[in-house]
């Protein structure tokens, strides 16, 4: 028993010295995403740590594993849909993820893990729909 657990302790510490990259790129205010301020506030607040240049990286994602899995997260985010280089997008691709904040606002996003360590990112129904109302995007 001792054994297994000083290796499984030896483990954890080298574990350590695997850093991921944890960068947020200077946000130039220009290429941001333009939205109302009710908009603006529901974005920081449950979207910015991993669809931005922008991301409050929490004290636990210093400590790997989670510090893996947290860059990845963010990593994946920013690559799906990344709200600090909106300009950038294509007309074509800005109605594309307005389609997707449209769809992902009530099913899928935030993450439930992400909300389990973020109550305030957990949306009510009304700021959901406002969200979905400033996309633009109507149902079919």
């Amino acid at each position: 028993m001792k054994r297994a657990l000083f290796i499984f302790l030896i483990i954890f510490i080298v574990m350590q010295f695997i850093r991921p990259d944890r960068t947020n790129i200077a946000v130039e205010k220009s290429m941001e995403i333009q939205t109302p301020v009710e908009v603006r506030q529901i974005f920081q607040s449950a979207c910015y740590d991993c669809h931005s240049n922008e991301t409050r990286w929490p004290w636990y994602s210093e400590i790997s594993p989670f510090a893996w899995v947290i860059s990845n997260h963010v990593t994946q985010g920013r690559k799906a849909l990344n709200f600090s280089i909106w300009e950038n997008y294509s007309e074509e691709e800005k109605k594309e993820h307005l389609k997707d904040i449209y769809r992902t606002v009530y099913a899928a996003m935030p993450l439930p893990s992400y909300i389990f360590a973020h109550e305030e990112a957990n949306l009510t129904k009304e700021q959901r729909s406002t969200v979905r109302d400033w996309t633009g995007v109507r149902a079919k």
